[in-house]
């Protein structure tokens, strides 16, 4: 792979084939070429999670690259949380586990640009968190059933403390959806999920109400217990029907503090 020629300007080339006559697209730099194979690399598991990547002379030889431009790709990368760059004599590159939360994080950027609110988050998960719970009551496992009950007798642990039960019940919600084994659906609602913790740990802390707190809290975790017994039971459409109510009404509380609830979740 040959060394990109000048930083200052990015070359153009024009669109082959099917694009409009005459249009530009922008070249890729090599740095970015460079930290695309690596990625391809990760991604289909040819570098796995704690393989030390080459030293960067080996890397450097392989690509036909200078060292800017290599730890260009790195930064990269790492702005990606694919791989760990620890610098010095003893230092390198080492590939990290694709981070679901890195994508939440940017979500979560954009919904609070565009001025979302915390109703929107909580009307997504409505659409995808009801028909997971029918799905596991239609089909699930001892080991489902398990799991679940467990998530419960957490959360019954923390009643009186409001920040780790927020964090038990979240844990609740994503375990719901992990139990359905649907890659897809894990991945957008552990992104919802990520902007609703964030988002309920600062409604949580800020709340003058602890009463009020304490009261929905409770409820809430008996609609946990209930919908972990529909779905013992095999009640799909009661489970589906009970989580519906379930998330809007959280949504009617966190809704009812006013302004706050427009997402505000940069640090």
């Amino acid at each position: 792979m040959a060394e990109a020629a000048g930083a200052a300007e990015v070359p153009t080339v024009p669109v082959p084939s099917r694009a409009r006559v005459g249009r530009q697209v922008r070249v890729p730099k090599t740095a970015e070429l460079v930290a695309g194979h690596l990625r391809r690399q990760i991604v289909r598991g040819e570098l796995k999670p704690g393989d030390a990547l080459p030293p960067e002379s080996g890397l450097m030889e392989q690509f036909g690259i200078s060292r800017p431009t290599l730890r260009e790709a790195f930064r990269v990368l790492e702005s990606e949380s694919l791989i760990t760059v620890r610098r010095g004599a003893h230092g390198g590159a080492r590939v990290s586990a694709p981070d679901a939360d890195v994508a939440a994080r940017f979500a979560g950027l954009i919904l609070e640009y565009r001025g979302a609110t915390l109703g929107d988050v909580y009307r997504a998960a409505a659409m995808i968190e009801p028909p997971c719970a029918r799905q596991l009551a239609a089909k699930h496992t001892a080991a489902d059933i398990k799991r679940l009950r467990e998530a419960v007798a957490a959360e019954k642990t923390v009643l009186d403390d409001p920040l780790a039960l927020v964090d038990a019940q979240d844990a609740f919600h994503a375990l719901l959806v992990e139990l359905t084994g649907n890659q897809t659906l894990i991945l957008l609602c552990g992104m919802l999920r990520n902007i609703v913790d964030r988002a309920n740990a600062s409604y949580t802390a800020a709340a003058a109400d602890t009463e009020a707190q304490k009261t929905q809290a409770l409820k809430g975790h008996r609609a946990h217990v209930r919908l972990v017994g529909l779905i013992e039971s095999g009640k799909a459409d009661e489970a589906e029907k009970l989580w519906q109510r379930h998330i809007s009404s959280a949504d009617d509380v966190v809704n009812s503090a006013g302004p706050k609830t427009v997402l505000e979740l940069i640090d």
